[in-house]
């Protein structure tokens, strides 16, 4: 048989001293410096079994901040990208506002009506120098017109279709017109060399006052461009022995490989052409 079972006297001693010392710990102060004692001992206990609760709580936030970090860094990135592009549009602008209200000053010189134009291509053929512009005969633009930029004369209009029309730059080669000096009124013919800055004085006596920085000035002849305005500048001039002529060259005042809009003045004559020797003699 088997014999009954035996009271757990532990049990029941563990019982009484508890409810003994839950009694003794509210009625008495006695217990306290025990029980903070008790709790500086179970405090890494406690420590210790929150440390992967706690530990992955951090993870998570870490995470989570990184995140939120990564993502608020591509959209200020993206900001930045898009403020720095409208930065540079508006110094675009401003630039272009700029060289507008130099053309429209310009415009106010000139005894004339004009109409501005914006340079929308360039003749790739390097042997030719002319530019497209957005104006054509749907515009009034005709054949024979003047151009200029803010700075001098570029060219003249020398075919115009019914949106856009070609201008031939005053560097071509097959380009020639007359000019004066600023300084003393001395005529010359001036001609392209087929270069963008690139320009010479045809037939010049050797003996003429034409000077390194001398202004060189439209003189209106034939109504081909309009009188007095600036067209280039003097950059060489050489005498060499034993030849009537002085080899001048000259520098464009306009911005011809620059200039992204133009004035066209009202139409003119015929072009001039490059003069004989003996007419350039007859001159002078």
């Amino acid at each position: 048989m088997v014999a009954p079972a035996k009271p757990s006297y532990r049990l029941i001693i563990a019982l009484v001293l508890a409810v003994v010392m839950m009694v003794l710990d509210q009625r008495t102060p006695w217990a306290a410096p025990v029980r903070h004692a008790l709790g500086y001992l179970t405090a890494p206990i406690h420590y210790l079994a929150h440390l992967p609760v706690d530990s992955g709580e951090w993870l998570s936030e870490q995470t989570q901040s990184r995140g939120t970090l990564l993502d608020e860094n591509r959209r200020l990135q993206r900001q930045a990208l898009i403020l720095e592009q409208k930065v540079q549009r508006l110094a675009v602008l401003e630039a272009e506002n700029v060289r507008l209200r130099e053309l429209l000053n310009s415009s106010a010189d000139l005894d004339a009506n004009v109409l501005v134009a914006e340079i929308i291509g360039v003749d790739p053929d390097p042997n030719r120098q002319e530019i497209v512009i957005n104006k054509g005969a749907g515009d009034n633009v005709s054949r024979g017109q003047a151009v200029l930029d803010s700075q001098g004369l570029i060219g003249q209009v020398v075919d115009a279709g019914p949106l856009s029309s070609r201008v031939l730059l005053i560097t071509d080669a097959s380009h020639a017109m007359s000019v004066q000096v600023n300084r003393n009124g001395v005529r010359a013919v001036l001609a392209g060399v087929g270069q963008s800055s690139g320009l010479k004085l045809l037939y010049v006596p050797d003996t003429a006052d034409i000077q390194e920085g001398d202004l060189l000035v439209s003189t209106g002849l034939g109504q081909l461009y309009p009188r007095g305005y600036p067209v280039a500048s003097v950059t060489s001039v050489n005498h060499q022995a034993g030849t009537p002529f002085a080899h001048i060259a000259a520098r464009p005042t306009a911005q011809l490989d620059r200039a992204s809009h133009v004035l066209l003045v009202q139409p003119t004559q015929t072009p001039v052409r490059a003069p004989t020797p003996a007419e350039a003699d007859n001159d002078q």
